[in-house]
């Protein structure tokens, strides 16, 4: 099989691109159907199978781009913009202050504190089958959108903060994805123009995310049509379980 010089800039093989296909089929109906988990799939993959990390970063933020646009799109009614923007303030102040902590140390502690309380959360739902929510006051958003800027900056794991604030509120499961959709969809708008700015974004890694591009639109539309089916209980469950293996290996992270 004769492979195709653009292609080979970024999957080395055809084999290479294969599984990159079905890491990202999965990693995207995991993220269509809950609202996170494309990077806890995507990343931990594609990072031992490329072997340009930059590669990886870039390709998972294009192909992100077109599921999270539909989401938000699909959910507009249930999103909360306000909120979402008051997060989205906390995470622009917390990225650049978590990068300058960066350069003088890794504060390990603070990403093993937080994968502790989501194991405990999670865990917790997990066992009180008939929970709905817990109280969380209006203040806290700042708060929680720092914490996730800090953690973006440090480690590049933003998302658990904010995954556990919709937790804790109890939101619909269309809701609840649609307000994680729409904080990621900004994220990745911001982050969109500074990788162009940086020359990241280059020839070989458009055309390989499109390349990549039918994988991940079967994997949105599974998700999709998964996310319809759940019944409200079950859903809460598995975004209990996400929150766990979260938790665990923000532990693991931590202790390495």
């Amino acid at each position: 099989m004769v492979w195709p010089e653009i292609l080979a800039v970024v999957f080395p093989t055809p084999w290479h691109f294969l599984v990159a296909c079905l890491a990202l089929l999965v990693a995207e109906m995991v993220y269509v159907l809950l609202g996170f988990g494309a990077g806890l799939i995507s990343v931990g993959t594609l990072a031992f199978l490329l072997p340009e990390v930059r590669d990886v970063i870039v390709l998972i933020l294009l192909v992100n781009l077109p599921a999270e646009l539909y989401v938000v799109w699909a959910s507009r009614q249930h999103i909360r913009w306000r909120g979402v923007a008051v997060l989205s303030v906390g995470i622009a102040v917390g990225i650049p202050i978590g990068a300058w902590m960066l350069t003088f140390s890794e504060p390990t502690l603070l990403l093993g504190l937080l994968g502790a309380v989501l194991v405990l959360v999670g865990t917790t739902f997990l066992i009180l089958k008939n929970e709905t929510r817990a109280s969380i006051p209006a203040w806290s958003s700042p708060f929680v959108g720092l914490t996730s800027g800090l953690l973006a900056g440090l480690f590049g794991t933003g998302g658990p903060p904010v995954v556990l604030h919709y937790r804790l509120q109890g939101l619909a499961k269309t809701a609840f994805r649609g307000n994680l959709m729409a904080l990621f969809l900004l994220m990745n708008l911001t982050r969109f123009p500074s990788y162009c700015a940086m020359g990241l974004v280059t020839t070989p890694r458009v055309i390989a995310s499109a390349a990549v591009l039918p994988a991940v639109l079967v994997g949105a539309v599974l998700g999709h049509h998964i996310h319809l089916a759940l019944s409200e209980t079950i859903f809460r469950r598995w975004v209990n379980i996400g929150l766990v293996i979260l938790g665990l290996l923000l532990l693991v992270r931590s202790a390495g």
